[in-house]
């Protein structure tokens, strides 16, 4: 079973066990983060986003690309770090040798700060994240136009005639949709404030409670529940998915432990990213 969570206006699904997969669909976006696993139910998404190379973040790729082409789909746009393209494209290279099929892809070599269209109405900013790899996360925005402050008391009417006379009255505004993060340091969300005021924010909670020590979980990188506890009041966003479970954990004793941890300024924003059933399905 899926885990899914509906976020607004939209679906967050797919599968996160640290060090085992992590694959998550948003297909309102037409976007894919991460491919630890090549589900079939994400075939039709063309734009995958890499986060880093580590095995449960891209070991579904051969296959996933396999299914594309069973399914006639046009070449995945893969977005990824600029200094792992070129072990990718060897990686795919060989598979492709292998499958006597292409297996190729459109990458889109990324750094800290880039940002790139996915789609007319969709743009994507790489950020950095602090991992023992290269790796980034990705901001999801909408450069949208918004009517200026000083002009929102006026009628439509109004609005309407100055705006055929060519009067500026909007300015164009970013409309941050959602953010991704994960195999990272919880010092992203200092050094990335957006992430604090993304709609919808998608963030790795590896650790929750003494069964791993928080300087154990800083030392593989990753972010324990304590650590975002400490930011607490900082959160502004609408929904805050937390995923990338360790294995210490079942999804029940995810959900529980997130239910009874969580400061009241994080309770209400917290989706915990497992799927509906005691046990890990795979």
């Amino acid at each position: 079973m899926l885990a899914s969570i509906r976020a607004g206006n939209i679906t967050v699904e797919g599968y996160s066990l640290g060090g085992v997969y992590t694959t998550i669909g948003v297909p309102e976006l037409g976007v894919l983060f991460d491919i630890g696993l090549g589900l079939r139910r994400f075939v039709g998404i063309d734009h995958l986003f890499i986060s880093h190379a580590h095995a449960d973040h891209i070991g579904g790729m051969v296959a996933w690309l396999g299914l594309r082409g069973l399914h006639g789909r046009p070449r995945a746009k893969l977005y990824c770090h600029a200094g792992i393209v070129d072990s990718l494209r060897e990686m795919l290279t060989a598979a492709t040798i292998l499958q006597r099929y292409d297996l190729g892809v459109d990458f889109v070599p990324m750094e800290h700060g880039d940002v790139v269209p996915v789609r007319a109405d969709l743009m994507a900013r790489a950020f950095r994240t602090f991992h023992s790899v290269p790796s980034l996360g990705f901001e999801l925005f909408r450069s949208v136009e918004k009517l200026k402050p000083e002009y929102l008391s006026l009628p439509g009417e109004e609005i309407g005639r100055r705006k055929r006379e060519g009067e500026p009255l909007f300015e164009r505004i970013e409309r941050s949709e959602l953010c991704y993060a994960t195999d990272t340091l919880s010092k992203v969300l200092r050094d990335t404030p957006r992430l604090l005021e993304t709609r919808v924010l998608v963030m790795e909670c590896t650790f929750l409670d003494a069964r791993k020590a928080r300087s154990e979980s800083r030392a593989g990188c990753h972010i324990h529940l304590d650590d975002l506890v400490e930011e607490a009041h900082e959160f502004r966003n609408e929904h805050v998915v937390l995923m990338h479970s360790s294995q210490i954990y079942s999804p029940e004793e995810y959900r529980t432990i997130l239910a009874n941890k969580s400061p009241d300024a994080l309770a209400p924003l917290v989706r915990p990213f497992v799927p509906n059933t005691r046990h890990w399905p795979l």
